[in-house]
């Protein structure tokens, strides 16, 4: 730290007193420390030497071995050492006396029971210490990162793809990480259906799926996804002897590397502060971390900010939609999550981002946002619309409506054939032609 200032910029932000167990070496360290945020520079040995023969609360033995240190620091001829190393060696020997530091800690608090801190915050003070790291990144430079940026411009992003075809169309090729995806439908058109499809088809790609059920129990859905996962009619999964379920199981099991994970919270009263201690608990008790992470529903989850009935619902729910986003970013992660459209939209044959029953929030919020409808016609061949609202990285008009498949019995979507997408809707003038020949009337949502 004395010879090489550099290095001491990087490691500032993260360096702590308390990583030193040696008082004599963090006597040194607290007077580096104190002159570098008074004088924006690193001090001289001689400047310490002098600030800590005036420092109180010191033992004589032990500034005695302080001064010895610094006069073995002033006679020190060693070459220059690798940054790279040094700087890997010094985040290394943060992480370990973090880590010791907590561990320290967390056996005071159990044997403690006067402690400041409760037992509960044990898990806390772990997750904090196994974070440290140095991160040097401090804001984009407009102009010195722009070789970074123009590189990223010719780099594939991280996609998540899914198995149905028009929806790798609207996202090209896959959801990103940190985005907010919104399903918003009526009653029993199909939010659940779809939010369990696509995690089981992102399961079956090895990722580790975590789906949080606010409305149904953890069971009902796991019995959904049975139904998907092992081909057999949900209403006949009963009926299935114990041994062809378990085979079954096995060779669900033998398809993948992935995890999935079923978590439920009552209704209303479980907010992300809630969401993230869940995924605290199982980094820390199942070594499982999600690729991808199923909210259902949105309208049901509590706001970790704002109480409900203090403010107007356009801003409660969008607070929702703002935390839940959040943690995606935090977590690094897509989040899927659904919404309720109003009656109007229910009924509505074209229904809008205006429809969304809970707040006009929450589509300001959404990086994807699609409707999903259903009619008399559409329900006998076994087919749902989707309609495109809001899409931040594609052109929301481009496959603006489409169709795929649904198998209820099997709570699973598909592909259909082409030439079923009937319904092109990229202007105002198509969709009138369509209403003057009643081609349109097949596409009517039913109430």
């Amino acid at each position: 730290m004395f010879q090489n200032e550099q290095f001491v910029r990087k490691i500032f932000p993260y360096l702590k007193a308390e990583y030193f167990q040696d008082k004599s070496e963090r006597i040194i360290f607290e007077e580096i420390h104190s002159f570098l945020l008074q004088y924006n520079t690193v001090p001289s040995i001689e400047a310490v030497e002098i600030a800590i023969t005036t420092k109180e609360n010191v033992f004589e033995d032990e500034l005695k071995i302080a001064e010895e240190l610094l006069e073995s620091i002033k006679t020190d001829t060693s070459t220059e050492t690798n940054q790279e190393w040094l700087l890997n060696e010094t985040e290394s020997f943060c992480k370990d006396r973090a880590l010791q530091n907590a561990l320290s800690e967390a056996v005071e608090i159990y044997g403690n029971p006067k402690h400041k801190k409760t037992k509960g915050d044990i898990p806390d003070l772990l997750i904090d210490a196994l974070g440290v790291s140095f991160n040097p990144s401090c804001g984009h430079d407009y102009i010195a990162d722009s070789d970074e940026r123009y590189d990223s411009y010719h780099q594939n992003n991280k996609k998540y793809p899914f198995d149905l075809d028009f929806f790798n169309r609207i996202t090209d090729g896959g959801v990103e990480e940190k985005t907010l995806i919104v399903i918003l439908a009526g009653t029993n058109i199909g939010k659940t259906l779809m939010m369990c499809h696509f995690a089981i088809a992102f399961y079956l790609q090895g990722l580790n799926v975590l789906y949080i059920t606010l409305e149904m129990s953890k069971k009902k859905i796991a019995r959904r996804m049975d139904a998907n996962l092992l081909d057999v009619n949900i209403n006949e999964l009963k009926l299935l002897p114990k041994e062809i379920y378990q085979k079954k199981i096995a060779k669900v099991k033998a398809k993948t590397n992935g995890r999935i994970i079923v978590e439920e919270f009552p209704t209303a009263a479980a907010s992300t502060i809630h969401f993230r201690h869940l995924l605290n608990e199982l980094y820390l008790k199942k070594q499982f971390k999600p690729d991808v992470i199923f909210v259902d529903y949105l309208a049901i989850c509590a706001s970790s900010r704002l109480k409900p009935g203090v403010a107007g619902m356009y801003s409660y729910v969008k607070a929702i939609s703002e935390e839940l986003r959040g943690m995606a970013t935090e977590f690094n992660v897509p989040l899927f999550t659904g919404a309720q459209s109003n009656r109007v939209g229910f009924l509505d044959s074209d229904p809008g981002l205006e429809h969304t029953a809970e707040s006009f929030g929450l589509p300001a919020t959404a990086d994807l946002m699609f409707v999903v409808t259903s009619n008399d016609e559409l329900a006998r061949v076994g087919q749902l619309m989707i309609k495109q609202l809001k899409n931040r990285d594609e052109d929301v008009n481009k496959n603006k409506r489409f169709v795929i498949g649904v198998d209820r019995n099997k709570m699973r979507l598909y592909d259909v054939a082409e030439q079923e997408q009937t319904l092109v809707d990229d202007g105002q003038e198509e969709k009138n032609e369509l209403r003057t020949t009643g081609k349109y009337d097949k596409f009517k949502t039913s109430s």
